[in-house]
């Protein structure tokens, strides 16, 4: 004969299952509102700069018709040190590897020849968000995704590149 069912022990069972799943819940509320265990790692070494433009509002003299469609886009002011930032960003462009098809350069400013895979423009006008030497990360519509300042590390560019064509496949 099965034993009678005790209403107490019942009732600590439902309250230690009810408690198993909003203990998370309740964690997760407390590390939100409190700040803690929180990670403050960054995610991207870059800045979003939501002042720059789509890439066919730029006043650039040769408008960059020549860059594939459906890329990501490289783009960096030349306008100073330009043999070293064009040599730099090449050379990361070489180091996406199996990835680096996915990936055009635009190169605005100097009078040196294009690198292999580079597309050269020259800016109409300064824009006002300009500021020299600087790099920005097109998505394959145009917009701005980051930007770097000019004395950035290209291994910070690299893994940010690399995390967003990673979470972004190609289709």
């Amino acid at each position: 004969m099965p034993q009678p069912l005790n209403p107490r022990r019942q009732r600590l069972k439902l309250l230690a299952l009810i408690a198993i799943f909003a203990a998370p819940m309740l964690v997760a509320w407390g590390m939100v509102e409190w700040r803690v265990g929180i990670p403050d790692q960054r995610t991207a070494h870059g800045e979003l700069t939501p002042e720059v433009p789509p890439l066919g509002q730029w006043p650039l003299t040769d408008p960059s018709q020549a860059l594939p469609e459906g890329d990501w886009i490289l783009a960096f002011d030349c306008s100073r040190a330009c043999d070293a930032l064009a040599d730099q960003w090449w050379r990361l462009h070489r180091a996406l590897g199996r990835e680096a098809p996915r990936v055009s350069r635009l190169r605005v400013g100097g009078d040196a020849a294009a690198l292999p895979g580079e597309m050269v423009a020259q800016w109409a006008e300064r824009p006002n968000w300009l500021s020299p030497g600087r790099l920005w990360v097109l998505d394959p519509r145009g917009e701005p995704v980051l930007a770097y300042a000019d004395r950035v590390e290209a291994r910070d560019v690299l893994d940010d590149v690399n995390q967003l064509l990673r979470m972004n496949p190609q289709r």
